[in-house]
């Protein structure tokens, strides 16, 4: 960005703003969304994520031959188990350079038998979570999530091999490297890197660690969810390893379909703010790779960990490699009519899965490094052809971006005004509130909090009130 277009190189002018505290000085409006700032410190954790360990971490996963949720009771050094142990043991020798920030626990619990569920009998179900503490007072928590375990042709086969290399060891080997390359990083908000047990059987560990998050009251701001993301070639034989996928819901549980659709939000789910702010984060940094987002919860026929989240009306996203080849997926290791079927590491590109590491550290350290989602409302209590959006301060926020788009763009497309905070002495949160000269009924609007580093939150989407 030329100098002149820089935000704090721009002559100040007031425009049609009120707050609690006072009027607010407002900078001019801008015809774009220029590129997110970069962190120094951020651009350092990306150039640690390593190939090497990546690969290291995927190989002895697919050494314990089938990580099936029913092969807990196997042998030594075989099956469920005996990965979770390798798991937790990694992160706790991670944790030792966090300054007593991170901490590694089980999220343990017996599932009954239920065959409708493909739970043929009891089972222990167990996933492995990390936790980064943040050094803000608040529960807001963002978490990185992949399930390890693995399954065959039989979705209950215990015995016999998974190797499971790319659903989902890729995904859970960039969960441990993530962890790695920040965990000495100071964070505001809490991160959480978990690895959930029996995805395959039906999202269990992952519901079971989300639903306990929110009896809990935990702010669980964004999940990023990786699952088969190690592949660069699919099942066409073309090689892209510069595009990852980001597949985000529309309509978060308990939304009236009827009302949204008068409104016109259905595009603006939390999940689809932070599948923008994914891809506008990971596509700015030196990762290697540009986002695509599909505006989908997920695949056809297809489920992941983020549906968990979801689930409990958090915000969550999925990322999945470009092109999947389903030989190589839920398949026993064989060769049959020339074609090779199983989910061997052979298929993995460590390079490739190295840029989706990066992709995902660059998000996940700025959404715990920048302020919250700012809480915005829109007035809807009278017929205007302007638009009056409110929220209230966020702890950490410098400014705020006022985001404007067209109702048929899918990106945000302009930088409306800026908006210094407005914290006082005598009211630290106070509400405010700017009044745009653009129609509520043919544009979309977004508010973000911005720090004094230049961290951006994603865009808080207004809630109609009357």
């Amino acid at each position: 960005m030329s100098p002149n277009r820089s935000p704090f190189r721009l002559p100040y002018r007031l425009l049609a703003l009120s707050a609690v505290s006072a009027l607010a000085v407002v900078l001019p409006a801008r015809a774009d969304v220029p590129a997110p700032p970069l962190d120094p410190a951020i651009s350092a954790a990306l150039a640690r994520v390593s190939a090497e360990q990546l690969r290291a971490t995927d190989e002895r996963l697919v050494a314990f031959g089938t990580r099936s949720t029913f092969s807990e009771k196997s042998r030594p050094g075989r099956g469920v188990f005996a990965a979770r142990s390798y798991l937790a043991a990694r992160f706790r020798e991670i944790a030792r350079s966090s300054g007593g920030r991170m901490t590694v626990a089980l999220d343990s619990y017996l599932q009954t038998a239920d065959p409708k569920k493909r739970i043929p009998r009891d089972v222990e179900i167990s996933s492995v979570i990390a936790t980064l503490k943040g050094d803000e007072p608040s529960t807001r928590t963002y978490v990185m999530s992949s399930h390890y375990d693995s399954r065959n042709s039989n979705n209950d086969d215990g015995e016999h091999d998974a190797p499971g290399a790319d659903d989902n060891g890729s995904a859970t080997s960039a969960v441990v490297e993530a962890a790695r390359v920040l965990a000495n990083l100071p964070l505001h908000a809490t991160v959480v890197f978990a690895c959930f047990d029996s995805e395959e059987q039906g999202l269990f560990g992952s519901a079971h660690y989300a639903k306990s998050l929110k009896d809990a009251h935990v702010d669980v701001e964004g999940d990023l969810n990786n699952d088969i993301v190690g592949a660069s070639v699919g099942d066409d034989g073309v090689k892209r390893d510069d595009v990852v996928r980001i597949f985000s819901e529309a309509l978060p549980p308990g939304t009236d379909p009827n009302r949204v659709n008068v409104i016109g939000g259905e595009n603006d789910s939390p999940s689809r703010e932070l599948a923008r702010f994914a891809k506008e984060t990971g596509d700015a940094y030196a990762t290697g790779l540009h986002g695509v987002l599909i505006y989908r919860a997920d695949r056809y026929l297809r489920g992941g960990d983020h549906e968990s989240f979801n689930a409990q009306s958090f915000p969550a996203i999925r990322y999945v490699e470009p092109v999947e080849n389903f030989n190589h997926q839920h398949q026993d290791v064989r060769v049959e009519n020339g074609v090779q079927y199983g989910d061997l590491l052979q298929y993995v590109d460590f390079d490739y899965l190295a840029k989706v590491t990066r992709y995902n550290v660059a998000s996940l350290a700025t959404l715990a490094l920048a302020p919250a989602t700012p809480k915005v409302t829109m007035d809807t209590k009278a017929l205007t052809n302007d638009t009056t959006l409110t929220w209230n301060s966020v702890t950490g926020a410098a400014r705020y971006e006022i985001l404007r788009r067209s109702t048929t763009d899918p990106t945000w497309t302009t930088v409306e005004v800026t908006v210094p905070d407005a914290k006082t002495a005598n009211a630290p949160s106070p509400t405010q509130s700017v009044t745009l000269k653009y129609s509520k009924d043919n544009w979309l609007f977004g508010v973000r909090a911005v720090d004094a580093q230049g961290h951006r939150s994603p865009a808080g989407y207004p809630t109609p009130v009357r």
